[in-house]
């Protein structure tokens, strides 16, 4: 029994964060640990290897590692026990079990035990590194998004905002800088892009932090009722004014008003906003009186206002008003490698809500989130990864658990079967109808949002879906 072989690192915590990864080798046999060592050196990984348990865990006392590559009988303990040692120690270690003992009975026992993989001697060397290099990548990525997470919050107090890509890391200096003026923004960027979440962060990075902040989709209200809203009505306003109401206005006084989807806002309503961020005054529906607020205005849109400036939807005092400081937010297309980082932080958040355990996204899984487009953007990862998560019966996700869309299964136009008297009308009608069926499966049944990621107004797609007989269901999630 040999003593425990250990790589000179004089500082394992750095090189840990230059390095591929930090890997533990416990096993009693020097031939297995030197060629396990060597094997994953050429990968770039820093190795440290122990022969027994007792060593092991001196090792994992002292040091942090990705992975755990761990025999299962050694001379001092059963790796099985050792492995619930190690998981004590670290609820997140990763541990692959290694042994000439390929029993289905040993291996469902090293999975139940919390082991992410079981390897059976000898090993195929191709197969082994690459479930090294798909568990350590996640490790790394669940460690990275947890340090991002945690200096974001202290440093702008962005909870719920994840992102590493150069873009988003520009957009978090630039809203630092901003949020402690009283000065107007815009925020321009497609849908689901989280413009609301870069609102909050700025209100919640402002002097008025702790104040209201008030969130209005203009654009999911007709006129009549946006103004009500917004600027509130006295008794008998109109037919159903039973009772005077204070509007939104008065609500964010000394805080923050959010008006999102602001391109869709009449130009009657825009002439009173503009009148509120020229004066700061505004008056009752029906009211004769005057009222003063100190209301900071985030505008947000996903059209291009310059263009509706130009056609004559959109007053041009009001936009220049508007566009004081503009904010634009990336689609997720242009900063892929904030994926990875994006469905870890909903596979945690889902699996907690659910009280499930934790879940993990296969390599081939996390491949076909990666090259696919996302239209819908973060909303779009974060609807299909909660439909993973609460489909899912195991401790991973793979790609039965994404949309035909996102797993490459099957084609943008599917085979529908047709009468053999359909004409051309009722052929397209019935691709139209599974269109939109689909569209708004992934929207959980919003029909705004669908709208929104068809790019079409919310009265076009209602009428499409009476004319088609499309049965509405009850959303799953509210």
């Amino acid at each position: 029994m040999s003593e425990v072989a250990v790589i000179a690192h004089p500082n394992l915590a750095e090189a840990s964060s230059l390095s591929t990864g930090v890997i533990l080798i416990i096993d009693d046999e020097a031939a297995i640990r030197e060629s396990l060592q060597t094997l994953l050196e050429m990968e770039g990984y820093q190795v440290e290897t122990a022969a027994t348990a007792q060593q092991g865990l001196i090792c994992i006392g002292e040091h942090a590692f990705d992975l755990v590559l761990l025999d299962l009988a050694l001379p001092d303990r059963n790796g099985i026990d050792l492995l619930h040692e190690l998981r004590d120690h670290d609820p997140q270690l990763c541990v692959i079990m290694i042994t000439a003992y390929g029993t289905v009975e040993n291996a469902v026992r090293a999975m139940q035990s919390g082991a992410v993989n079981f390897v059976q001697k000898p090993w195929d060397n191709e197969k082994l590194l690459a479930d090294v290099r798909a568990i350590v990548s996640r490790r790394r990525a669940e460690e990275e998004n947890i340090q991002l997470k945690r200096a974001l919050k202290q440093r702008y107090n962005f909870e719920n905002i994840v992102g590493k890509s150069e873009p988003m890391l520009s957009i978090f200096d630039l809203v630092a800088q901003v949020a402690p003026s009283r000065s107007t923004i815009l925020l321009q960027g497609e849908s689901g892009t989280g413009k609301e979440l870069i609102a909050k962060a700025i209100h919640l990075n402002s002097p008025r932090k702790d104040r209201a902040f008030v969130p209005v989709n203009t654009g999911a209200m007709p006129p009549d009722l946006l103004e009500s809203t917004l600027f509130g009505h006295v008794k008998g306003a109109f037919t159903s004014a039973i009772a005077s109401k204070k509007g939104l206005f008065e609500i964010a006084d000394r805080g923050t008003l959010f008006l999102d989807e602001i391109g869709t806002m009449g130009m009657d309503t825009q002439s009173k906003i503009l009148r509120v961020l020229q004066d700061r005054k505004f008056m009752h529906l029906g009211g004769v009186h005057e009222l003063q607020v100190d209301v900071r205005i985030i505008a947000a849109t996903n059209v291009d206002l310059k263009q509706l400036v130009r056609e004559g939807k959109f007053r041009e005092d009001l936009f220049y008003r508007l566009n004081v400081i503009t904010i634009d937010l990336p689609p997720l297309r242009q900063r892929k490698e904030d994926i990875p980082l994006l469905a870890e932080f909903f596979l945690q958040r889902y699996a907690q809500e659910n009280d499930r355990p934790a879940r993990r996204i296969t390599p081939e899984a996390l491949r076909a989130l990666l090259t696919y487009s996302w239209p819908g953007n973060v909303r779009e990862v974060e609807n299909v990864i909660e439909r993973a998560v609460v489909l899912s019966s195991g401790p991973e996700i793979g790609t039965e658990l994404l949309p035909d869309s996102i797993a490459g299964r099957g084609t943008a136009f599917p085979r529908l079967e047709h009468r053999a008297d359909a004409s051309l009308f009722d052929i397209v009608e019935d691709y139209e109808r599974h269109i939109i069926l689909d569209m708004l499966d992934k929207c959980n049944w919003n029909q705004t949002e669908a709208a929104e990621r068809f790019r079409v107004p919310l009265s076009t797609l209602n009428q499409k879906i009476k004319r088609l007989s499309i049965e509405i269901k009850k959303k799953v999630r509210d």
